[in-house]
């Protein structure tokens, strides 16, 4: 049995549909939010590879101005914010509160593991609802290297003071479960959206598009 879940929190745990209501507001291009946040990503794994960092507020906020700009749109510092804001009130899927709750009830921490920083990521389990149900929570502001660089999930277990066997990662994202898989641990894959899972990457132990179902399979990996 595993000792302990990371989770993902940006499309894994939380619903994007917020934050694409507000893109949709100010863009006739329904892939506005998918460009913008592929950006902000791309941005944050070129300048860890070059062995630099700024947070993810600041890459964001630099997404955004790059997007409008672009877009031959004007940025005021309002729009910045709603948009931004947006970005911390986001709701949790509904699956999400199931699953974690039947983790609590087997003894198995709950984690997240965000590219956020630690104020934001406290603010985001706040407002979806769900920090309750969390028993901890790390940013990579802690090894200023983003996901999927195995700092992160190196540093957490090692906070957890867990071997990486003992534990699961959870993510929509392809290229986080990549990064937990060569950092040892376990992983698994929820499914939020239509898409094709790298070929090039290491897939993922297990897969479901249920929460509830995918960490009770994870929960006995070996």
């Amino acid at each position: 049995m595993k000792k302990a879940i990371f989770f993902d929190m940006n499309e894994t745990l939380l619903n994007l549909s917020l934050l694409k209501g507000q893109f949709d507001h100010y863009f006739d291009d329904t892939f506005a939010l998918k460009y913008w946040f592929t950006m902000l990503l791309h941005s944050s794994t070129v300048i860890g590879g070059m062995g630099s960092y700024a947070d993810f507020g600041k890459l964001s906020s630099a997404a955004l101005d790059r997007l409008f700009v672009e877009s031959n749109k004007s940025l005021t510092p309002a729009i910045k914010e709603e948009i931004l804001g947006a970005f911390k009130r986001l709701p949790a899927y509904d699956d999400v509160r199931a699953g974690l709750k039947w983790l609590q009830t087997q003894g198995i921490r709950t984690i997240a593991v965000s590219n956020s920083s630690l104020a934001m990521t406290q603010e985001q389990l706040t407002n979806a609802g769900i920090i309750d149900l969390f028993d901890a929570y790390y940013s990579v502001d802690s090894v200023e290297r983003y996901k999927p660089f195995q700092d992160i999930y190196l540093y957490a277990a090692a906070q957890e003071h867990l071997d990486v066997k003992d534990i699961a990662m959870v993510a929509t994202h392809d290229w986080d479960l990549y990064g937990a898989k060569k950092a040892g641990l376990s992983t698994g894959y929820i499914i939020r959206k239509e898409t094709i899972y790298n070929p090039y990457y290491i897939h993922a132990d297990a897969d479901s598009s249920n929460l509830l179902d995918l960490v009770k399979t994870l929960a006995t990996i070996s």
